[in-house]
């Protein structure tokens, strides 16, 4: 191996070396937090204060699976995923539907719904789940978790 020395302190090749990997495996553990930090399945709680809300819910089209979402993984429409507005990624929230009672626990991973009266965009999964695939939206009511 070749190594240099620089004004009397020593080899700069193995120092430069040693500080790359080091560099190089802080960038590997954090490539596995998603953007807000947390892990996939590290469960977040809602923010305080915030007690749920009401409006209509509706679901990812098939061409979004596979698609980056904005908390950096994939779009997934057989996972219990949604998106809101506002809630931290990582918050579990109860989707219960108003007209036949039927609940579903979904994770947020992405940003949306953008459509007024829309409070959350969810999974394929959990559209039936909440069997609302045919009808494409219905009212819900979104509670912590």
């Amino acid at each position: 191996m070749i190594s240099y020395k620089v004004c009397g302190t020593g080899p700069v090749a193995p120092r430069l070396l040693r500080g790359a990997l080091t560099l190089m495996m802080l960038l590997l553990i954090a490539g596995c937090a998603g953007r807000d930090g947390s892990r996939g399945g590290e469960r977040v709680s809602a923010p305080s204060g915030w007690n749920g809300e009401q409006g209509q819910a509706s679901f990812y089209a098939d061409r979004y699976h596979g698609r980056r979402t904005a908390s950096g993984e994939a779009h997934d429409r057989n996972a219990l995923t949604a998106a809101h507005r506002s809630l931290p990624f990582g918050t579990r929230v109860r989707v219960t539907r108003l007209d036949n009672g039927r609940e579903t626990v979904v994770r947020i991973n992405d940003r949306g719904p953008f459509v007024r009266g829309r409070v959350i965009d969810l999974s394929r999964r959990a559209a039936e789940e909440l069997n609302m695939l045919g009808q494409g939206v219905a009212e819900v009511r979104l509670s912590p978790e």
